[in-house]
Formats: C-alpha cells, structure tokens, sequence
C-alpha cells in the first residue's frame, strides 16, 4: 500500500502555518496561495476519484479557512492516491497523472508531485 504520510505531513504543516499566520500575512497573498493550492489538490482528488467528470471548484471561504481548506483537500489526495492504488476508498488509478493510464507508478509519481506543490505553496506564502 502506497505510503501517503508525506503528503499527509506536508498540508497538516503548511495548515498550521497558515492558522498561525496573521491577519496580514494572509492579506498579502498567503491565503490567495493556500487556496490556490486547496483548489489543485482538491481538482486532483477529484479526478481520481470520479475519472470522465468534471471537477467541482473549492470556493473562496475567506481568510481564516484557507488553512482548514488546505488540509481537507490534502486529506482527500491522499485518501484517492491510497485507494488508487488498492488501499481502501478511490476508483482505482483511470484518473491518475495527466495521461491517463495509471498503475502504480502514476499513483507514485502524483504522490510526488503533490508533496512538492504543497512545499512550492509553502515557500511562496512565506508563512
């Protein structure tokens, strides 16, 4: 079963910075850029999850749920990428990684890459 912890640690930090930050930090950008970040996460859970459908978009909630938003979308990638790839929940991996296809090396190579966008969204919102 894949070992999604590092994707699971990643948003629970940058959730707790973004809990922490002040009013104004959030008001410069790092809310606008946690929800950037919620919004693709949340895209990607939802295409593993329900392949051939188009994704709901998060909605903006305000400043002082970006935090909360990033870590339910985080929560909801790593509970697909486990059951894409044959742990409990998901569809299997049809909606993994941008061709398509899957196995279990897409569903690796889509647990990497959202471990760096969290670590990319974290650097950028400075927080």
């Amino acid at each position: 079963m894949l070992d999604v912890t590092p994707l699971e640690t990643a948003v629970d930090r940058l959730a707790d910075r973004l809990r922490a930050a002040p009013r104004s930090r959030l008001r410069r950008g790092a809310a606008a850029q946690g929800l950037e970040l919620a919004r693709e996460l949340a895209v990607r859970a939802q295409r593993i999850e329900f392949p051939g459908r188009e994704p709901l978009v998060m909605p903006e909630a305000g400043l002082f749920t970006v935090a909360d938003q990033v870590a339910v979308a985080g929560h909801d990638l790593a509970a697909a990428l486990r059951g894409a790839d044959g742990g409990t929940g998901g569809g299997g991996t049809e909606g993994v990684g941008t061709g398509g296809g899957g196995g279990a090396d897409a569903v690796a190579a889509e647990l990497s890459e959202a471990v760096a966008l969290v670590g990319a969204a974290a650097r950028r919102c400075d927080c």
